[in-house]
């Protein structure tokens, strides 16, 4: 806590003051910020879904052709092609944040290169994370949930600090200490705010479908009506967006109380 009281003080953070700058950023920039996770994550993952769907009719006569570890490998493919997604989402959208909070815009082209020029730390940070959180769930869903907060800027140090993995989740040990109950908060509204999104897609899904009925001809048919594919491409648009730049917003904070305020002059590392 050295740090803090000769920077930022003791101010903490302050999930309004995280929300503002995120909200903020998406209103002065929308073509970046949606754009973004439109090109990056919302396209790439409605494709891989209507994929994976055609495939379900058809598992039993895959799994007999390729075996199991043929659609094991499959799973790990679609796990690392997520995390790829992900990675370059969330590298892209802190470029449009950190912008933002310096008082100047980033536009489309320059975020996304800003995600894809360090896409190999990002990738293999993202992957460190994810197993990283995986086997703390596995020994208990605490640990694993306190492991997440406290590695969750992992990414974003990644693309502002130019660092690779271990160090990157050394980084965001550090930048998290002291306030890893109010990032837990911070990302319990997030998931809150996701379970309310997804219950009203459910429900218009449902309407679109033509009631229960239709859903589960949908799925024995294995085809997803234009108005379910262009209703989870918006939705997963808003999430991405909103998440990644709310993590990138949640890093500027953080940096801001544990370095001091000059910290908020981060655009210079994307010079």
């Amino acid at each position: 806590m050295a740090t803090a009281a000769a920077g930022g003080g003791e101010r903490g953070i302050s999930i309004e003051r995280i929300f503002g700058r995120a909200f903020g950023t998406i209103r002065a920039n929308p073509l970046a910020t949606l754009g973004i996770a439109f090109l990056f994550s919302a396209v790439p993952s409605v494709a891989i879904n209507y994929f994976v769907q055609g495939m379900q009719g058809e598992q039993q006569q895959l799994i007999a052709r390729v075996g199991f570890r043929g659609m094991l490998a499959f799973g790990l493919l679609m796990a690392m092609v997520s995390i790829v997604i992900s990675a370059i989402t969330q590298g892209a959208l802190v470029r449009a944040t950190v912008a933002h909070s310096a008082g100047r815009e980033s536009t489309l082209a320059e975020s996304a290169s800003a995600g894809l020029v360090v896409i190999v730390p990002l990738f293999l940070t993202g992957l460190l994370v994810a197993l990283g959180v995986a086997f703390a769930m596995i020994l208990l869903i605490v640990p694993g949930i306190m492991l997440y907060c406290a590695w969750v800027v992992a990414s974003p140090v990644v693309v502002a600090e130019r660092l690779w993995p271990l160090a990157a989740v050394s980084r965001s040990l550090e930048l998290t200490r002291g306030a890893r109950w109010k990032v837990f908060g911070l990302l319990l509204i997030m998931l809150v705010g996701y379970w309310i999104i997804s219950a009203v897609v459910g429900l218009i899904t449902i309407q679109l479908a033509g009631g229960i009925r239709g859903v589960a001809e949908m799925s024995a048919n294995r085809s997803l009506p234009i108005g379910v594919m262009l209703m989870s491409g918006i939705v997963q648009t808003i999430v991405a967006c909103v998440w990644g730049v709310v993590v990138s917003s949640l890093y500027v904070d953080l940096r801001e109380w544990k370095d001091g305020p000059d910290s908020a002059n981060l655009a210079e590392v994307f010079a």
